[in-house]
């Protein structure tokens, strides 16, 4: 899942983004409201954590002009205010939680988790499976019958995007644009890295699919023949 963080206290940003990293989230971080419009004009984010007190334009103005192009993207709305009339206003104007700083990391977490389940109508399934291969969403543990491994954050992001894809063409650009940010300046053959590693997992867990690729194409995850 790929969140887009925009939080113009710059430590508070660079916390955060580490927590939503351990957690197995993507994350871009932006400082200014008309930088996150831009980085939202992708439509490559899953949810949006939105701070309200933001240089150019202000959090509200960003959730405005969003639900005003009929954007659904979940969005949390961060604000060192308490008072009452802020937090109608935010959720008014389409904001579908608030969070008050200071706050708990488990806090953000739980509430990252829950509106992100209500863009499914509610639900959440811990985890994916596909042949005899399970990734558990709650631990990040790929396994099988014959054995378990606990990914790393990027191995876990490309394992889940192929699980809820199975036999569907994912560009390698696709790949690099999700985990790493469209705006990355990573090589492609980065992806071609990753895959490699989990191929070995998967041959590890005598896995009955694997992870074919299309020459210039992309991946995708097939039936062992």
């Amino acid at each position: 899942m790929r969140i887009l963080l925009a939080e113009d206290e710059r430590s508070l940003s660079r916390a955060v983004c580490a927590l939503l990293e351990k957690n197995n989230y993507s994350v871009d971080a932006v400082y200014d409201g008309q930088e996150a419009l831009d980085f939202l004009e992708s439509g490559n984010y899953d949810a949006v954590i939105l701070d309200i007190m933001m240089p150019k334009l202000d959090g509200l103005e960003v959730l405005r002009r969003l639900r005003q192009k009929g954007n659904p993207i979940p969005v949390l709305m961060l604000t060192a205010k308490s008072e009452v009339e802020d937090k109608v206003t935010g959720l008014d104007m389409g904001a579908n939680d608030y969070l008050t700083k200071p706050f708990s990391t488990a806090e953000l977490m739980a509430r990252i988790r829950a509106m992100t389940r209500s863009q499914t109508g509610g639900q959440i399934t811990s985890r994916l499976t596909w042949g005899n291969i399970t990734l558990d969403q709650t631990t990040f543990e790929l396994s099988s019958p014959h054995g378990s491994f606990r990914l790393a954050n990027k191995e876990y992001q490309m394992m889940e995007l192929l699980l809820r894809n199975p036999r569907q063409l994912i560009p390698t650009e696709r790949f690099l644009e999700r985990i790493w940010g469209y705006d990355s300046d990573v090589e492609l053959n980065v992806v071609w890295v990753y895959i490699s590693y989990l191929r070995k997992k998967l041959a590890a867990l005598q896995a009955n699919i694997q992870i074919k690729a299309t020459r210039n194409a992309g991946y995708s995850l097939e039936e062992r023949p």
